[in-house]
C-alpha cells in the first residue's frame, strides 16, 4: 500500500481537509490486483509540529490543565500542549507552551517519544517532553481563545483524582494515562523510549 495522490477539499484558518488516494494491492488473487481507494483526512495549516508536555514538580506532582473544547462540547483535562510554528524546534515550542498555559518554566526539557495522535483522521505527529525543575514565572502570551485552569495533582493519587474529575463530568484526555507512565519510566531510568 502507498499514497499516490492528495487533493485539498477545503481549508480553514487552522485545518484543511484532504482526500488521499492510495494504492491497495489485493493479495490472494493471482496476479495481484491494484485497487485505488480514497481516504478523507485533516491536516494542520501553518504548523511545524505538535508538542505535549508532562510537567513534573520537584514535590512529585504533575501539572494538568482543564479547558473547554468545543468539538466535544465539554471540559477536558489534559497535559499542556500546543503547536510549533513552522521552523520552530519542537523543544522550544514545548517550553513556550508550558509557560503560556501554566505559567511555569522548566530547567530541563527531555524528549520522551513521538507518534501519531489519531492516524485514521489526521496526519498529526505529537512530540512529547518531560519538563522538570519547574519554576513559576507567570503566564505569558496565552491565546485569547484559551480559558485554562491549571491544577497540580500528586503522581501517587493521579488516577483516583482523574476518576473523580470524570465522575463530575469532565472528559479525560486518554494520552495522560500512557504519557504519565512513560514519564515515570524516564525518571526511573533516565532514558527516552
Amino acid at each position: 500500500m502507498k499514497v499516490i495522490g492528495k487533493k485539498d477539499m477545503w481549508q480553514g484558518k487552522f485545518l484543511r481537509s484532504v482526500l488521499i488516494k492510495y494504492s491497495d494491492l489485493q493479495s490472494g488473487v493471482t496476479p495481484e490486483k491494484e485497487v485505488v481507494r480514497d481516504w478523507e483526512a485533516v491536516e494542520r495549516v501553518n504548523c511545524g509540529g505538535i508538542a505535549a508536555i508532562v510537567p513534573v514538580r520537584d514535590n512529585g506532582s504533575v501539572l494538568l490543565i482543564r479547558q473547554f473544547r468545543p468539538p466535544v462540547n465539554g471540559f477536558v483535562v489534559e497535559l499542556p500542549a500546543g503547536l510549533a510554528a513552522p521552523g520552530e524546534p519542537l523543544a522550544e515550542a514545548a517550553r513556550r507552551e508550558l509557560t503560556e498555559e501554566t505559567g511555569y518554566s522548566a530547567q530541563e526539557m527531555n524528549f520522551l517519544t513521538e507518534g501519531p495522535l489519531s492516524s485514521g483522521l489526521s496526519s498529526e505527529i505529537l512530540g512529547v517532553f518531560l519538563a522538570t525543575g519547574l519554576t513559576f514565572t507567570g503566564i505569558t502570551n496565552r491565546d485569547e481563545t484559551e480559558d485554562i485552569e491549571v491544577f497540580e495533582v500528586p503522581l501517587d493519587g493521579l488516577y483516583s483524582e482523574l476518576a473523580a474529575m470524570r465522575s463530575r463530568g469532565d472528559y479525560i484526555d486518554l494520552k495522560i494515562y500512557g504519557l504519565i507512565e512513560l514519564a515515570k519510566e524516564f525518571m526511573r531510568s533516565g532514558k527516552e523510549s
